[in-house]
């Protein structure tokens, strides 16, 4: 059964649903690593993407932005010479009542409306102005770090800002 698009979960409506405990068979996050690069060094420049706009973002979005700027840093500026962190976490629960499709599938599925659903995917709901991933490297790699979050903001849902910050 094919995943439906994200413009279904990209509003955040309603109250948050995040209790896992409550609900069986939650999908495990995408996203594999939150912080990659030098560990240990401190870097003089800080780049920040930030969102313009409340919404909610999928983990498999933040896996693809944070699998783009990743590869493109980490080949222009050498794989000890960055941190990249991602700093939301997919808390959100995504429910979606699945429904039968082709040749009779109307009669089969007309289903409740409003209907619970089952658990399909986890999303991070990030308020406007929140710092979706942060970029530290040496001043001379500004201008690929800022490449690298522009590949980033490219699998996100919402218009994105770069602050830098020395």
């Amino acid at each position: 059964m094919p995943r439906k698009p994200n413009r279904m979960y990209r509003q955040v409506v309603g109250q948050a649903f995040t209790r896992k405990e409550y609900t069986g068979g939650v999908p495990a996050p995408r996203i594999q690593n939150f912080v990659m690069g030098n560990r240990t060094d401190d870097f003089p420049l800080v780049l920040h993407l930030i969102l313009k706009e409340t919404c909610q973002v999928r983990h498999t979005a933040l896996e693809a932005a944070r699998i783009a700027a990743n590869k493109y840093i980490s080949r222009m500026a050498g794989t000890q010479n960055y941190r990249l962190v991602v700093r939301v976490y997919p808390h959100q629960i995504l429910r979606e009542n699945k429904q039968a499709t082709g040749a009779g599938a109307d009669r089969v599925s007309q289903g409740m409306r409003k209907s619970f659903g089952k658990n399909v995917g986890t999303a991070a709901r990030v308020k406007r102005g929140q710092q979706v991933m942060t970029i530290m490297v040496n001043p001379q790699m500004e201008i690929d770090a800022k490449i690298a979050l522009k590949k980033a903001s490219q699998k996100l849902p919402s218009p994105v800002s770069i602050l830098k910050v020395v």
